[in-house]
């Protein structure tokens, strides 16, 4: 029997929720934009599921806006506001350790002209506070920093940063919280974060929705231009079934965090300590495992493609991943690895395991026995 390990790709879908996909395909069908019975219905759907996202991390509904997912949140976020406020100021500032959907925005800025400060992380993979401080301007418009890296785990300091960035008005912050969704408490009032992007399917929720916060009050440039839907921040017609889909998965994923937490984070340890039993294994991790998301664990073996690893720990049957969803397959070495001081030889080798409540801790056990034995029997031909 296969074992899912790559829930910081993609999680499995409540059942719930998909019942509730369904029965709203069936049913409400109405354009929410209609004048007529079926479009209001739609629409209050719509404002309903706002209300559940709003109130889950306590902002309002004006603040919502509903997306195709975090690719879409994140370039609205991030070109929304570098064209919105070009006559302020052209300097940014981001991580080498962002997803590619954060990463390739700010390379394409840079393309047009913009100045753009790149920050390391350190031993551990994540951003230092100061560093972020030391690179600000008088110019600087934009801060983008995920909550969670979806490669190692490893939280961000988005809490200090934010605080950093409350008195300046003028600048930006902008928090990719992908990762963090439904598994991390998500205040972005209180964390000081003007915009923060979501995904329903990290969260148990359907593919092809997601969320941006905007802090009300803060005028970015849309995206996409049309029918000028949800207040003209994202036109086009809004997938009801989706979206209601989602806030049902956000708010049973809140109601069950704490607990999940606590669970998820005791199989994390468990699994770090057995790979850590083997001294061909390095993990990514912190010196006593704090700072770290609980659904995700992350190790290197220096000399053994990860791709190798990947296939067969398949042959096993256990899926886990290389990097992340949107960079497997690529033969170069990690770009969030390389941004933490490691070589390229570790750079290449690092291997994902992801996992959500569904997950034994038995089967984290047998997933490391497999990995020493693999190595045994294969190590020295997986260069």
């Amino acid at each position: 029997m296969n074992v899912y390990l790559d829930y910081a790709a993609s999680s499995p879908p409540y059942p719930e929720v998909v019942e509730t996909v369904g029965e709203l395909m069936r049913k409400f069908y109405g354009n929410p934009s209609s004048l007529h019975a079926a479009g209001a219905s739609a629409d209050r759907l719509i404002r309903q599921a706002a209300d559940v996202m709003a109130e889950r991390l306590g902002a309002d509904r004006g603040e919502i806006i509903f997306t195709s997912g975090g690719t879409e949140s994140n370039n609205m976020a991030i070109f929304g506001t570098a064209h919105a406020f070009a006559g302020r100021g052209r300097h940014l500032i981001v991580s080498n350790i962002e997803h590619s959907s954060v990463y390739e925005c700010f390379r394409a800025l840079e393309k047009q002209g913009y100045s753009v400060t790149w920050l390391d992380a350190d031993e551990t993979g994540a951003v230092r506070p100061e560093d972020v401080e030391r690179a600000l301007r008088d110019d600087t418009i934009l801060v983008s920093l995920m909550a969670v890296n979806n490669e190692t785990g490893r939280i961000q300091p988005i809490e200090e940063v934010g605080e950093l960035l409350r008195e300046r008005r003028k600048t930006v912050f902008h928090v990719d919280a992908v990762q963090a969704g439904g598994k991390l408490p998500l205040a972005p009032a209180r964390l000081g974060i003007d915009l923060l992007s979501l995904s329903a399917h990290k969260f148990h929720g359907p593919r092809g929705a997601g969320i941006l916060y905007k802090r009300s009050g803060l005028v970015i440039e849309p995206l996409l231009k049309g029918g000028g839907q949800q207040g003209g921040y994202r036109s086009g017609t809004e997938n009801t079934p989706a979206i209601v889909g989602m806030a049902k998965a956000f708010r049973m994923a809140t109601d069950r965090m704490a607990d999940d937490m606590l669970r998820l984070a005791a199989m994390r340890r468990g699994l770090m300590q057995a790979l850590r039993a083997n001294d061909r294994i390095r993990v990514t991790d912190t010196a006593d495992g704090s700072g770290m998301a609980p659904h995700i664990a992350h190790f290197r073996i220096p000399g053994v493609k990860a791709e190798a690893m990947l296939h067969f720990l398949e042959r096993e049957g256990f899926f886990v991943s290389s990097q992340s969803a949107c960079s497997s397959g690529e033969e170069k070495p990690s770009r969030v690895l390389l941004a933490m001081g490691l070589s390229e030889a570790e750079a290449r080798s690092g291997i994902r395991v992801s996992f959500g409540p569904e997950t034994a801790p038995e089967q984290l056990q047998s997933l490391a026995e497999a990995v020493s034995r693999i190595l045994a029997k294969y190590g020295n031909v997986m260069r």
